[in-house]
């Protein structure tokens, strides 16, 4: 089996690591190795790989408060653990882990409620990873039917936060 990995796998997956207790990880794939070793007690936490990652492999950190990422709306069948899914309706899925936030601020309203008709392009909720504030922007226009998070939880990568009735 090949393995590769993009670069926005590369990412959720540093990500995803940053945010946890592992102190040590491994990845090996057909061309390259990756290994992350840190000590949390320390600043000297390292990332090792048999094959030189350039700028080109990684985009530099996102310097504003505030970046937009697109939410991929998935479109394929849940679990069975989740209950009362429909076939006719879309997705909306967490890119990363992350804090579900409805507002763009506490005192704000919220971008979307139930029954909401939404259009591509347009902010859903917000998800902070790492102190950054990522947009969410619909893939599809549609009407908001469920929105499975409450504000300010912490949510998982690929986890559904709403689901959205195409028209």
């Amino acid at each position: 089996m090949t393995m590769n990995l993009d670069h926005e796998e590369l990412h959720r997956l540093l990500a995803t690591l940053a945010e946890s207790d592992i102190q040590e990880f491994r990845l090996e794939g057909e061309d390259f190795c990756l290994e992350v070793k840190r000590n949390l007690g320390t600043s000297s936490d390292s990332i090792t790989s048999n094959r030189k990652i350039t700028s080109e492999d990684i985009d530099p950190p996102l310097t504003p408060t505030q970046s937009k990422i697109d939410a991929s709306p998935v479109q394929s069948t849940p679990p069975p653990s989740v209950p009362g899914s429909r076939s006719d309706l879309v997705e909306v899925t967490a890119p990363m882990v992350g804090t579900f936030y409805r507002a763009p601020g506490p005192e704000e309203p919220p971008f979307v409620e139930i029954g909401s008709r939404i259009t591509v392009g347009q902010a859903v909720c917000i998800l902070e990873a790492m102190k950054l504030m990522n947009e969410l922007e619909s893939e599809v226009s549609g009407e908001v039917i469920e929105i499975l998070v409450e504000n300010g939880t912490p949510v998982e990568f690929g986890q559904v936060l709403m689901r959205l009735k195409p028209v």
